[in-house]
Order: structure tokens, then sequence, then C-alpha cells
């Protein structure tokens, strides 16, 4: 019988956790509100923004993906959504995250791999009036910069990637 190798993590402090969930209410909030560019204030230069179309994706595998966005590329999508012209969004969605079952490893000194549950309830006032879930699960990569938190790595899981999934003319 083979033992099993435990993968030893640092324990984050009470004040990291606080800190870690601080940024992911935060974040959440400036989504939800349509906010985009104090959102995108919230991303570091060496940014990946990805959401795979399939489950055990990896971002550099060459397939597909939902949005597969560096730094510069998700500029350009905020500056899209802050003209007010992006018709799919015109008024804008109400949404409302519920951010659950968050996990926070230390990887160095003063940087997070975080995990967590979201589920985005949309509700899409434009025209159809319907109201959208997208369950997720979520792994940011934090560091701390100046004082301040700011992510450089934001992979969104869609549980229904694989399926029919409408326009994400939104940060989700």
């Amino acid at each position: 019988m083979i033992p099993q190798v435990k993968r030893l993590r640092k324990m984050v402090t009470i004040e990291e956790r606080l800190r870690v969930e601080e940024f992911l209410f935060k974040e959440a909030r400036l989504a939800d509100e349509s906010r985009y560019s104090e959102w995108e204030a919230l991303a570091e230069d060496d940014m990946h923004y990805w959401v795979p179309a399939e489950a055990g994706q990896d971002p550099d595998d060459g397939r597909i993906s939902i949005l597969n966005d560096n730094r510069t590329r998700l500029a350009t999508r905020i500056r899209q959504l802050n003209t007010g012209v992006r018709h799919a969004q015109v008024p804008p969605s109400r949404m409302c995250r519920i951010i659950s079952n968050v996990e926070i490893e230390t990887i160095a000194d003063g940087e997070y791999f975080v995990r967590s549950n979201v589920v985005l309830y949309e509700y899409r006032i434009q025209a159809d009036k319907e109201m959208e879930v997208w369950p997720a699960r979520v792994e940011h990569k934090l560091r701390m910069r100046d004082g301040e938190m700011k992510m450089f790595s934001k992979h969104i899981l869609l549980l229904n990637s694989e399926g029919p999934v409408r326009g994400l003319s939104f940060i989700i």
C-alpha cells in the first residue's frame, strides 16, 4: 500500500481571511452594480480573466473558451461596457451574487489562491424580463500591492458551460 502524500499549505490568519473575503465581496458588488471602471481598478497588469467552455479545460490548451482575456482585452471589454451602447445591456441587467465556500491558500508572501462557489442572479430587464441563474466555481489569484488587495487571475468555471450559454455581455 502506497502512503498518501499530504499537501502542506500555510494557514491564513484571520486578518488575511477577512481581507480576502472583503475583496471578494467588493469585487462582486462592483460587478453587480455595473461599476466596471472601479471593478477594473481591482485588476493587476498581468490579469488573466477566463471562462472555459468545457469542464477540465486548461487555459493554454488551444481549445475554444467562452472568454479568455488578458489585461488588454479585458480593458477593451470594460471600455465597450462603459459606452452604454452594448445593446444586450441597455438598460443594464440587475444582478446579485452570492459567494460561499471560500477556501484560501497562501501561494507566496502576500499572494493567495482563492476558491469559492458563486451564484449570480441576472434579471434581464432589456427585453425578455427573464431571470438567468449562473452557478459557478470561481478561482481567484490575489496579491497585496501597496496595501491594497488586487487580482491577477479570475477563472470562472460555469456549471453549465457545456450547455447553452446566453451572451455574457457583462462581467461575470
